[in-house]
């Protein structure tokens, strides 16, 4: 049974979201260990970034491998 492109987006887009709030934790932990001091509002923006960048790679390749399938 093959996925639908919207469905696939749905996918896509909840995988990023929860990746997105990982990824921003992580950035708040991990950052100052590098002696980096970002603000809230920077990490929220770098993430944002990394979402768009995620979003648009996991949709292509999901709609690659159903091409594929």
């Amino acid at each position: 049974m093959s996925q639908s492109q919207r469905l696939s987006l749905v996918e896509a887009i909840t995988n990023v979201v929860f990746g997105y709030a990982l990824a921003v934790i992580t950035q708040i932990v991990a950052f100052p260990w590098f002696g980096l001091q970002v603000s809230l509002g920077d990490n929220l923006a770098i993430g944002a970034v990394f979402v768009g960048v995620s979003l648009i790679r996991s949709y292509t390749l999901r709609r690659l491998f159903e091409r594929l399938r």
